[in-house]
């Protein structure tokens, strides 16, 4: 007999959770936040061991674009599973495997897509930005990259350096390349403390003085590497306007640019891809999360002129993921038939206005965000003196309260941005407009507890 069918849930529960404190690593991190067991799934709705349901805005931290067992997906890989195929084939060409590039290339941009080359990666999005990297580097023969304060482009070492966060960095050894931080375009915290479009103009003219100045420092570079929404940032945006520049920039110069599409795409953000919203064209676009349909898949599209690599040149063993090209390709082709992108953007221009009408109310809500199904709310200390911009302290004692409260009331979000004070909405891109308004009713909810009860600890 099982252990599940000899124990009572709680006491399930209450066993795989102190084995998971017990035998998992000190770097466990979403299992601090959410004390749960999941047992089912369905769409958005995760239910615990315990019995409890609750509604998923973090969906896999983005992955999960149809939500959790769409009937798509689970048919494509049943089918998979049902054909008798291989499940590991390294990078030998297959049917699943055609059939996923065909429908990812049509989803892409057309100028993109023209003679473009595609590499599969090891099955996780970090891999993939190592190969744009290595990419970039190899076909131009430099090694110095340019990248962002708050960008987030996974945890292996290349990636690492070219990410923004310090605390996960400052630990490690250098990274052998030249890393260059150019700011980016955070309107409420801007760099320049201006704000606004004056705040994009001025990074676009920063970086394009530092590039051309023969004093600057900084040796020509293999790369410029951004995302069009930085998510684990704190859902900020980018202007269409500055990403153009930035293409204007690094195109002129002979710079590959490199756009880190692993949260933002797949409808995420409005668009089936976020740089068709400023009709920016990378040279090379680093994919993963949504596009293996729930399953591991991590893959870079390039401009065939960059194609430099020997073979060998970057590889491994788990690149041949059939299932997850299967559920993938469902995927794809389910947000395009169906318009999810079109959806994401309506609903999220929905979400946004009522959450900043909940934050005229709430003082505590510096500032709210997003594009798309990609929405962040920022919490802050009212009661501090706001900077030239006019935003106060992040508070993130604040911020994690407000997850607490809204884990109690079964809604799962997550936190990023500065110092953790930021709470971000993933929800899935086939999100009802009911399912919309019990997310926002129990944040809304949740948000009034949290500011009661920080009022009360305030000295």
């Amino acid at each position: 007999m099982s252990v599940c069918t000899e124990l009572t849930a709680p006491d399930l529960m209450a066993g795989v959770l102190h084995r998971q404190r017990t035998r998992e690593s000190s770097a466990r991190t979403y299992a601090r936040s959410f004390p749960i067991v999941p047992v089912r799934a369905q769409g958005i709705t995760v239910e615990g061991a315990d019995g409890r349901r609750y509604l998923d805005c973090l969906c896999g931290a983005g992955t999960l674009a149809l939500g959790h067992n769409h009937p798509v997906v689970v048919a494509a890989v049943r089918r998979v599973l049902d054909s008798g195929a291989p499940l590991h084939t390294l990078d030998i060409a297959t049917a699943e495997k055609d059939e996923f590039v065909s429908t990812l290339f049509d989803t892409l941009p057309a100028e993109l897509a023209r003679g473009a080359r595609i590499h599969f990666c090891g099955p996780a999005g970090t891999d993939a930005v190592e190969a744009a990297l290595k990419l970039a580097q190899t076909a131009t023969g430099r090694r110095g990259l340019l990248t962002f304060t708050g960008a987030y482009h996974g945890m292996t070492a290349g990636a690492l350096a070219v990410s923004g966060g310090v605390a996960v960095r400052e630990p490690l050894a250098a990274f052998t390349g030249e890393v260059t931080r150019l700011p980016y375009p955070y309107s409420y915290r801007c760099p320049f403390g201006v704000g606004g479009p004056q705040g994009a103009r001025l990074a676009a003219g920063y970086a394009e003085r530092l590039l051309d100045d023969p004093h600057s420092g900084v040796v020509a570079p293999a790369a410029m590497i951004l995302e069009v929404v930085q998510g684990e940032g704190g859902v900020v945006p980018a202007p269409d306007e500055w990403l153009r520049a930035m293409r204007r920039i690094t195109a002129e110069r002979g710079i590959p640019l490199i756009v880190d599409e692993v949260q933002t795409g797949v409808g995420r953000t409005g668009a089936f891809w976020a740089v068709e919203h400023s009709g920016v064209v990378p040279d090379i676009l680093v994919l993963s999360k949504a596009i293996g349909g729930s399953l591991p898949l991590a893959v870079i599209v390039y401009r065939e002129e960059l194609d430099a690599w020997a073979p060998g040149a970057h590889t491994g063993t788990f690149r041949g993921n059939l299932l997850a090209m299967a559920a993938g390709a469902a995927t794809l082709r389910f947000v395009a038939a169906e318009g999810l992108d079109r959806r994401a953007a309506e609903l999220g221009d929905r979400m946004l206005g009522q959450l900043r009408a909940l934050q005229a109310e709430h003082p505590v809500i510096g500032d709210v965000r997003g594009r798309g199904l990609m929405i962040g709310v920022e919490l802050v200390d009212p009661a501090a003196d706001p900077d030239p911009c006019g935003a106060r302290p992040a508070a993130p004692d604040l911020a994690r309260r407000v997850r607490e409260e809204c884990l109690r009331r079964g809604l799962i979000v997550e936190l990023g941005g500065r110092h953790d004070a930021v709470v971000r909405l993933l929800p899935p891109l086939t999100l009802t407009d009911e399912e919309a308004g019990a997310v926002l009713d129990r944040l809304a909810d949740a948000v009034v507890a949290a500011e009661r009860e920080h009022g009360r600890a305030r000295p």
